[in-house]
């Protein structure tokens, strides 16, 4: 069925034909060949997830019509074209056209393997941007994206202790998602009351026991009327608490007496008030190592540790980079009141080569420059970044702000860089740009 394939292979000659199916065949890559455009449309759906390579001398209708074709029904959809008669020339045109990418015969397999491969990359970036804009739309929350094993283990676990009364203690590095989690396991329980959040570290403790606990008016100075407290307001609902390892022991104390008994005290009252809130606590230090050397209160450790959810760091799930590149990008587009730039293959591989020590919010941050047109280059000291690298960098940098100053113009971006205009078009079809996502930029 279409819907399984990879690629769908357009190729008049029979022996080159059979050459590109082993080729992707080889790779992994699902495909099918066809001697002509016609049939090969005929296999495209609304929910085609892959790639169209056509050879551009075809009989009937040729390459460059198919291409104008595929893209009328999904202009999304990466089309790369062969061809051995067309040279630089034939390139420039298939590119204004809106190829994907175009390959001259004779073509090694690792050439066209690589290109398909960044095709497919690309495409199923463009459909899962449709599934979360299909989800913003609708007003649902976006949680624990990726598709790695340890993301779907812990959706799992999410499945199953959601809807439970448990409270829940979860580990994880800064960056990593804790309060994500957190909303997710809110969402799955069911329960009707808000989702309440508090940053343990982030208050001093006068203010932050008045904070949680609530307080009675005349209860300090300064104390004019009665506050309700992050517990109570938690009332059927969930009570998050972030970096709990920093809560003082005084208030370990008081935590513990609403654990066990599930009822508050506000500040200047006697009055037990019972609360039905569940309680998930964060950290990103060992409790049991702080417990063990006396830096936190072991009864409250074993006493939150009913269940425990460890989020793995960025650097554990590399493989669920482009989909959280994808969904930030859409939230950087919204959040700025900007168009939201193409998510470049390159672009990808660099940040799949990064080690991430700040995590999800670290990928998040870079995602919002990417969308704001703020470019990073590689610093002279990290590790891999040599002469060449930094060089290619450099050159993407100075085309990519000429392109943009000229809105897409390549000829006025070339006079711009002093090049010649094929010497730009070569380059910018080596650095997989597109001088139409500069149109309007």
């Amino acid at each position: 069925m279409a819907e399984a394939l990879q690629a769908l292979v357009v190729e008049d000659d029979p022996v080159v034909c059979r050459g590109v199916l082993q080729a992707l065949d080889l790779a992994g890559v699902r495909a099918r060949g066809f001697d002509r455009a016609e049939a090969a449309l005929a296999q495209l759906d609304a929910g085609f997830g892959g790639v169209v390579v056509c050879d551009v001398r075809l009989p009937g209708m040729d390459g460059l019509a198919c291409l104008a074709e595929v893209l009328r029904r999904d202009s999304e959809i990466p089309v790369i074209l062969m061809t051995g008669h067309g040279g630089i020339a034939m390139a420039v045109q298939a590119m204004r056209e809106g190829a994907y990418d175009f390959i001259e015969k004779p073509f090694t397999s690792d050439r066209l393997t690589d290109v398909v491969r960044r095709g497919l990359g690309l495409r199923r970036l463009v459909l899962e941007n449709r599934r979360l804009k299909e989800q913003v739309l609708e007003k649902k929350s976006v949680l624990l994206l990726g598709d790695s094993a340890p993301i779907q283990q812990i959706r799992r676990m999410v499945a199953a202790i959601g809807p439970t009364e448990a409270d829940v203690l979860i580990y994880g590095e800064t960056g990593t998602g804790k309060e994500v989690l957190a909303r997710a396991l809110h969402a799955a329980s069911g329960r009707n009351g808000e989702f309440v959040a508090i940053n343990c570290a982030a208050l001093p403790e006068s203010v932050f026991e008045s904070e949680i606990f609530g307080h009675e008016a005349g209860a300090f100075t300064g104390a004019s009327k009665r506050r309700i407290g992050k517990i109570e307001f938690a009332r059927g609902g969930t009570l998050f608490l972030d970096e709990i390892e920093n809560m003082s022991p005084q208030l370990q104390v008081k935590l513990l007496r609403v654990l066990q008994e599930r009822v508050v005290e506000r500040l200047g009252s006697n009055e037990a008030i019972a609360v039905d809130c569940r309680i998930i606590a964060a950290s990103k230090a060992d409790l049991k190592a702080l417990s063990d050397a006396g830096d936190f209160r072991a009864d409250l450790y074993y006493r939150l540790n009913v269940v425990c959810l460890e989020l793995p760091p960025l650097r554990a799930r590399k493989s669920d980079i482009p989909v959280l590149a994808a969904h930030f990008l859409l939230q950087a587009a919204s959040r700025y009141r900007c168009p939201a730039p193409p998510l470049r293959a390159r672009q990808l591989d660099e940040w799949m080569a990064e080690e991430w020590p700040g995590n999800v919010r670290e990928l998040r941050n870079a995602v919002d420059r990417l969308c704001l047109g703020v470019v990073v280059a590689a610093p002279m000291h990290e590790p891999g970044a040599g002469l060449v690298a930094r060089v290619e960098l450099y050159e993407r940098q100075l085309i990519e702000a000429a392109l943009r100053s000229c809105a897409g113009n390549v000829s006025a971006a070339a006079e711009a860089l002093e090049i010649p205009r094929k010497t730009l078009y070569d380059k910018i079809i080596r650095h997989g740009l597109a001088a139409e996502d500069f149109r309007g930029a």
